[in-house]
């Protein structure tokens, strides 16, 4: 408040105070107005100040009320559009998406902002109504919050699966499933493969001997990859539910509907397992067996967790927690690690001097009569630069998403609570600011001839974030390396590889939960090896 209007205020209200004369109706309206006026006035004055103070939001395009930019975002290939428009409108630009406000990251300076300067701020999730039902309302590490909870979650998971000690007791889980995966193509050369298929296979079955090996109520192969391919297909629609809330109650696509469907017959499965480990622990006990001793896979690990008393720093989880996690472990860990290994395997055939370098090194460092075994993985340099050139080009997590817990700044702008914050990995990583001819399939680009560039699959390097980085980095990248590598080296050394007749190269994509090939990678193996022992 001015010093000259707090005057004329003190001013009017002794007038109004005097005890003669009385104060006439009309001053005293001036009274009221005057104040009126002030506390106006008072409010503009601390408007105007904070907007000093307090930087604007990004730029971004004009979009519609309530809709936003919704009518103009093209299906399944939001990753490619958005890239578009950071070359209109920079770096860090807004767009709104019905009600909601989300804010694009787009070079790796920003991102560190994100995830390292404001990790904390960022480390919640945007929930989707579909991935909401699958998690059980987001009791799991993937779609939860940065809770107490979530910690807890995500450092169990790490501790009990996914260390180096754990992963190098299921080595024999690997080996053993691979080999069949071996056997199995050998026995189908000459026909067309569903490149997809047998990756899913082999992650899955080792997957589900790491956490419920004993389980005799087990969904088949088939049955599984059918139900989260359904599932995923699902999350990954573009629901108007999960943009303008106030319409969710109407389900207009139906997606609720599909994603409750789907999910009873996921909830039968996991429900199944865990009776079915229930009942037969159950009966070790009353014969006076138990698990002491004995290797125990996760499922028993939780079990055990649950019926453990609860104090203030124990884990308290129920049977639903539990499904939850498995269903984090098993639709996360064998989805994206079969789509990056199709990625892969697409581009390597495509480009036939890269297929004939990796098969040189795999004979080099493996040789002609032998198979490929986990120790030999370190050795291949070139496999590992042709698979991180294969999560350049076609990163899994194209349009990584958090959301904002406080208002803060990044890159000069405000970024209001409650904002969708998403990592554009695609743009990023196809950016010529960062990557000589970044179009090309090089994979000599990440062989670091001068050890001036470090590159890995846990977002160090901010360049390169094909699993994200920082506090919600993806817990299965451990596993991930090894069987991505493992997978690849095996079945490129082991067989060569063709399209089947009259089909040509196609790298179409398409963007739902994840970064996929438009079209599934078919192709037809030849045996390779001179020893037919090396396929038994």
């Amino acid at each position: 408040m001015t010093p000259q209007l707090n005057n004329h205020l003190t001013s009017i209200m002794v007038m109004a105070s005097d005890d003669e004369p009385q104060c006439t109706k009309d001053e005293i309206t001036l009274v009221v107005l005057t104040i009126s006026l002030l506390f106006v006035l008072a409010i503009l004055h601390h408007n105007f100040q904070m907007s000093k103070r307090a930087p604007a939001m990004p730029p971004g395009p004009r979009t519609f009320p309530i809709v936003g930019f919704l009518p103009h975002l093209q299906r399944g290939q939001a990753h490619k559009q958005i890239t578009d428009m950071a070359r209109t409108y920079g770096p860090i630009f807004k767009v709104w998406l019905g009600t909601k406000l989300h804010i694009v990251i787009n070079t790796p300076e920003l991102v560190k902002e994100v995830v390292h300067n404001h990790g904390e701020n960022f480390a919640n999730r945007s929930q989707l109504l579909a991935a909401s039902v699958v998690t059980y309302g987001g009791q799991d590490v993937v779609w939860s919050d940065n809770t107490p909870t979530w910690r807890k979650l995500r450092k169990l998971l790490v501790h009990e699966v996914l260390s180096n000690k754990n992963l190098e007791a299921s080595r024999s889980f690997r080996r053993d499933e691979v080999r069949k995966t071996i056997k199995d193509v050998y026995g189908r050369v000459g026909t067309v493969i569903d490149l997809n298929e047998i990756s899913f296979s082999t992650e899955a079955n080792v997957l589900t001997r790491m956490v419920w090996e004993n389980s005799a109520d087990g969904p088949s192969g088939a049955e599984f990859r059918t139900a989260v391919t359904k599932v995923l297909e699902i999350i990954g629609r573009l629901n108007v539910s999960d943009y303008i809330p106030s319409l969710a109650w109407f389900d207009l696509q139906g997606v609720e509907r599909d994603i409750t469907k789907e999910m009873k017959n996921l909830n039968r499965i996991f429900t199944n397992i865990i009776d079915d480990r229930i009942k037969s622990n159950s009966e070790k006990l009353a014969v006076g067996h138990d698990h002491e001793g004995g290797k125990k896979d996760l499922l028993q690990i939780l079990l055990e967790i649950k019926e453990q008393k609860a104090d203030a720093k124990s884990l308290e989880i129920t049977n639903v927690d539990i499904k939850a996690l498995l269903i984090d472990i098993m639709i996360g860990g064998t989805d994206s690690t079969t789509t990056v290994i199709e990625w892969t395997m697409a581009l390597i055939m495509q480009n036939h001097d890269v297929m004939v370098r990796v098969q040189e090194e795999l004979t080099q460092v493996v040789g002609a009569n032998n198979i490929v075994e986990e120790s030999d993985i370190p050795k291949l340099k070139y496999l590992d630069a042709t698979i991180k050139e294969s999560m350049r080009l076609h990163p899994v997590f194209s349009l990584v998403p958090r959301s904002s817990s406080q208002t803060c700044e990044v890159g000069g702008y405000t970024i209001p609570k409650g904002s969708i914050i998403i990592l554009n990995a695609w743009g990023i990583h196809r950016d010529p600011q960062y990557w000589d001819n970044p179009l090309d399939f090089n994979p000599e680009r990440f062989l670091d001839h001068d050890g001036t560039e470090k590159y890995d699959f846990r977002g160090n390097n901010l360049k390169f974030i094909p699993f994200g980085s920082g506090r919600r980095l993806c817990l299965g990248v451990p596993l991930a390396e090894k069987m991505q590598m493992y997978i690849l080296a095996s079945l490129l050394h082991s067989f060569d590889w063709r399209l089947p007749e009259g089909e040509e190269h196609d790298l179409s994509d398409t963007y739902g939960i994840m970064l996929r090939k438009k079209k599934p990678l078919t192709a037809i193996p030849s045996r390779r090896l001179p020893n037919i022992n090396l396929y038994m």
